[in-house]
């Protein structure tokens, strides 16, 4: 069997910035095995595979992978997705605005694509509605799974807590840019960070400050998945939805307009900055909707054969 895929790079105008990605716009015939061997090959945070859609409503079915596990649902690999599938022209774009729908684990959801001279310039896409799970109050332990003394987590007066856009995450308030910035993944504790995650049933967790290095950006994040194989991740979609839900929820940003935007920057420690665009609709600082979107650049294209 020869597949085609192929590959960008998602929330950076830049290559070799935000978050790689492997899509295959040609997976019908694949088994799940075959997909998760695929997505181990690729060796990315997350590989997606494009196929015919089962339900009526959806454009396609997408299912996406990490190296170790199938994921219902994922940001910057349904935005990539969009883009390289708009690129090969299976999306008919209609300038200024295309919106297109995605089958996924967590159901069908649109995206927005913002095109102009024929070319898509950014892709946002509606999450689920947020819900928000519990609040953990063990800080100590939450601090010796990031690395970090507690005073860096309780002094941002702001709790730990499960928020999910479609995948559950744990979202963690920081005191500071310097605390963030130096959360050093050699000084993470996988074993406690995949106790957490195991406990609370899910796989990441997010912590950000309401700091940043670059002019015009809200939030510094920083995301690990140690249960997923994934150490840090340079651009997590999902996490940044929750994160929007979790400030407009908790009043971090000022939320006198009815829809809150928020610019997040993120993977700037590995190396791959990545800026990501949130909007949080909202009924007094209850959220119900929350776009996330950026751009997309494309690195390589190749053949597998197996």
């Amino acid at each position: 069997m020869k597949l085609t895929f192929y590959q960008v790079d998602v929330f950076t105008n830049q290559a070799f910035g935000g978050n790689p990605l492997a899509v295959f716009p040609d997976a019908d015939e694949l088994t799940s095995d075959q997909m998760q061997k695929l997505a181990l090959e690729m060796n990315l945070s997350e590989t997606t595979f494009v196929m015919k859609p089962t339900r009526p409503d959806a454009d396609y079915r997408v299912r996406i992978y990490t190296p170790r596990y199938e994921l219902p649902f994922a940001g910057h690999p349904v935005i990539g997705t969009h883009w390289v599938l708009a690129k090969l022209g299976r999306t008919k774009l209609v300038e200024p605005v295309t919106t297109a729908t995605f089958e996924l684990g967590v159901g069908v959801l649109p995206a927005t694509l913002n095109v102009k001279a024929g070319r898509v310039e950014s892709v946002v896409m509606t999450q689920g509605k947020p819900e928000f799970g519990s609040v953990i109050e063990d800080i100590e332990l939450i601090a010796r799974g990031l690395g970090t003394n507690v005073e860096a987590i309780k002094g941002s007066g702001y709790p730990i807590q499960i928020v999910s856009t479609g995948t559950p995450q744990l979202i963690v308030c920081m005191r500071s840019l310097a605390d963030v910035a130096g959360l050093d993944a050699g000084h993470y504790n996988p074993t406690i960070m995949n106790s957490i995650t195991s406990a609370n049933r899910l796989h990441l967790i997010a912590a950000f400050c309401r700091e940043a290095v670059n002019p015009g950006v809200d939030i510094h994040v920083r995301c690990m998945a140690p249960s997923l194989g994934i150490l840090e991740d340079p651009a997590t979609g999902s996490a940044n939805g929750g994160l929007g839900a979790y400030i407009v929820k908790h009043g971090l940003l000022n939320t006198d307009q009815p829809t809150v935007k928020i610019r997040s920057e993120q993977g700037l420690e590995m190396g791959r900055p990545s800026f990501l665009d949130i909007e949080v609709d909202h009924d007094n600082r209850q959220p119900h909707t929350v776009r996330v979107g950026g751009s997309v650049v494309p690195i390589l294209e190749g053949t597998v054969t197996f």
